[in-house]
């Protein structure tokens, strides 16, 4: 029930942007009324296609299923491109308006009106198989060091890969998964950090195309922590198929890696809002280092959300490694996120903790990625002050 009036509030807000839209824009066109109309049409088909897009992972029917979907996220990324110019010509044309109003330049903005509008869809066109590009390229590897007091000469170097995010649905497969694990394994850690929101569906859905995961490589292997997206799927199953496939999935837990007589405390936390689904996860940083070594200086704690770093700074950790943010993806949420969250993407510092923040090594939704790049991250622990 619940489900269904979000549904139906979503379906209703589309509309009115789409109106929204279409009121600003076709009667301003430079075109004859058949274009108009076809422009109607457009937004109408748009309507449509974005709620059916997002409705597709319910229908059973393969290849069916997965060809709406990709449909539809392209055309939903579209339209956030589409609506976020519209608002920004509108509130040009404001600005033309009030200098017309006070300098009287009305010829400027009567030359703007109909060029404006069918600059917007053009552009927007253009953004979007941008952010297609981007999204679907392989994702970059980028490398940070991060400065460590007190670390033990045999950690200076210590590498760990850093992949989340990759949202294994309908538009990423077992060919786009494969690549990132070429990538990874490329590198060579010593540690594989992933850290949630691997999968947008069901064990038996995606198990084939998360196979190749199973063949990630490490010195001290490959380490998991659920994600949001994990527990909308079925986490509990996730679970089980990540240790099949050789993943030490920490569960508000942690583990001692010995790397060259020098030892790491290696804990990970469930999803920062598992409990509202399964109380039996609820997350908890405390818990992940309860009874560790209080020796060891260097404490890892893997955490899907950045919004853990305050309670992983009370408990002690030394870096923190989340995803999450996907570093906004594309326009507009590239702002909107940091109402949620403490870090959006980069390494940061809260008290004594570092924290990375991931911008994702795949994407949700549209197949869209726009001034937030994908990202395998190298991270490398260097001693602060360095060593002489």
């Amino acid at each position: 029930m619940l489900r269904s009036a979000f549904f139906i509030r979503l379906i209703s807000i589309v509309i009115l942007l789409h109106g929204y839209i279409g009121a600003r824009l076709i009667p301003a066109l430079p075109v004859g009324i058949p274009f108009k109309w076809s422009a109607a049409l457009l937004l109408v088909a748009s309507v449509l296609l974005i709620p059916l897009g997002m409705a597709a992972r319910n229908i059973g029917k393969q290849p069916l299923s997965d060809l709406l979907a990709w449909v539809g996220y392209l055309v939903m990324g579209f339209f956030s491109s589409l609506l976020v110019l519209t608002i920004l010509r509108d509130i040009l044309l404001l600005v033309l308006y009030a200098v017309n109003s006070v300098w009287g330049v009305g010829a400027i903005m009567a030359d703007f009106i109909a060029p404006s509008a069918l600059g917007v869809p053009v552009l927007a066109v253009l953004l979007t198989l941008l952010g297609v590009y981007n999204a679907r390229r392989n994702a970059p590897v980028k490398i940070i060091d991060v400065p460590i007091a007190g670390l033990a000469a045999a950690l200076n170097g210590f590498s760990i890969v850093q992949i989340t995010d990759i949202h294994i649905g309908p538009t990423i497969k077992r060919g786009y998964v494969e690549k990132i694990v070429a990538t990874v394994n490329a590198l060579n850690p010593d540690l594989i950090a992933v850290t949630g929101d691997v999968v947008d569906g069901t064990v038996p859905q995606l198990a084939a195309d998360a196979r190749p995961l199973g063949a990630l490589s490490a010195r001290h292997g490959t380490f998991f922590v659920t994600g949001n997206h994990e527990y909308y799927a079925g986490a509990d199953n996730w679970i089980v198929e990540f240790r099949r496939l050789g993943f030490n999935v920490l569960m508000n837990e942690h583990v001692v890696v010995n790397h060259d007589g020098a030892h790491a405390i290696v804990a990970g936390v469930t999803d920062y809002g598992a409990g509202n689904i399964d109380p039996a996860h609820m997350s908890d940083p405390a818990k992940a280092i309860q009874g560790a070594p209080s020796d060891i200086l260097f404490r890892l704690l893997l955490a899907h959300q950045p919004r853990s770093a305050a309670a992983a700074s009370q408990a002690g950790f030394t870096l923190q490694l989340s995803g999450h943010t996907h570093g906004g993806q594309f326009l507009p949420w590239n702002f909107f996120i940091r109402l949620q969250q403490p870090f959006v993407h980069g390494l940061a510092k809260l008290n004594d903790l570092w924290v990375y923040t991931s911008r994702g090594t795949g994407y949700w939704g549209p197949p869209i990625r726009l001034a937030a790049p994908s990202e395998i991250t190298l991270l490398r622990l260097v001693a602060d002050p360095p060593a002489v």
